[in-house]
């Protein structure tokens, strides 16, 4: 779900008042839980007027959202030149990105309790994710490596580790984030192309990443 208002004024002091509430807010649901952060308490601790807070996103889980949004789109790793390992550096960034204290507090938070709102913000979050785990495709598909479909890649890769995250099942870290790529790639590489069809034959699909590369659809 996205925050009422988008940087209508970039740069200047709003820039600065957003990355102040953004920190204080990730600062509060660190120390506090995010059930109990506040407007005022965001306010205080970024030392901006109550009033600007409501004004510009008028509800905590309006809040919250847009600092999941911007979460999401800053840090992204530079690709390494390698299928493999770009995917495994895209699994461990988004592990860890909804791991860290508050990570799944802000996802719950983008995707609102509101039907339309949780269409709009599940959207949003597909793409966000899709395009870290896209770029590396795309990267692959140009050097002419053969790669395994986007969809394919949310479907073994990141839908698990959200699934364990946001349920807090034990042991999922970096080596079981590694393992769902390892997993991924050994079995493309153990099941070949069906010859003279031109598809994959572990998934049914043409093989050709760049036409298996783009993002998928919600419905």
């Amino acid at each position: 779900m996205p925050a009422k208002s988008k940087d209508s004024r970039p740069g200047g002091r709003s820039a600065r008042v957003r990355t102040a509430v953004h920190r204080a807010t990730v600062d509060l649901v660190q120390e506090v839980g995010a059930e109990k952060v506040t407007i005022p308490a965001v306010a205080r601790r970024a030392g901006v007027n109550p009033s600007s807070l409501y004004r510009r996103w008028g509800t905590v889980s309006a809040l919250l959202a847009d600092v999941a949004a911007r979460r999401q789109d800053e840090g992204t790793p530079e690709l390494l030149g390698d299928l493999r390992k770009d995917l495994e550096q895209a699994a461990v960034w988004t592990l860890t990105d909804l791991s860290q204290p508050g990570g799944v507090a802000f996802f719950r938070a983008e995707v609102a309790p509101d039907v339309d709102e949780r269409r709009a913000g599940l959207r949003e979050c597909l793409e966000r994710v899709s395009t870290r785990f896209h770029a590396a495709l795309e990267a692959a598909a140009r050097r002419g490596e053969s790669a395994p479909p986007l969809e394919r890649v949310l479907d073994h890769v990141v839908a698990p580790l959200y699934f364990r995250v946001v349920f807090s099942i034990p042991e999922t870290n970096e080596d079981y984030a590694r393992g769902l790529v390892a997993e991924l790639c050994d079995a493309r590489n153990a099941a070949p192309s069906t010859p003279g069809t031109g598809t994959d034959a572990d998934s049914g699909t043409d093989a050709d990443p760049v036409v298996n590369a783009g993002q998928p659809a919600l419905a």
